[in-house]
């Protein structure tokens, strides 16, 4: 997949973790885990999210979560970019 034709998903949002910015100059941190289908094709460490109108990261290697066919699925824990 490149940037011309991205991909777009169905998927659920769960928030996992932040850091509160509490002096100036640090930043706020939300980490969030996305799940989304098993037969998404070219989920890896390198792929880029766009949620919420902002660009997300992913901070960990995709996991796949291998049940019967409706419980299939890839999650991805994401961070929301500076």
């Amino acid at each position: 997949m490149d940037e011309d034709h991205p991909v777009t998903v169905r998927a659920a949002f769960i928030p996992q973790r932040s850091g509160k910015a509490e002096v100036p100059g640090q930043q706020q941190i939300n980490v969030t885990r996305m799940i989304v289908d098993a037969h998404v094709e070219g989920v890896t460490l390198w792929s880029r999210i766009e949620y919420q109108g902002r660009m997300w990261d992913i901070v960990t290697p995709p996991a796949y979560h291998h049940g019967d066919r409706r419980t299939r699925h890839w999650s991805i824990d994401i961070r929301e970019r500076p």
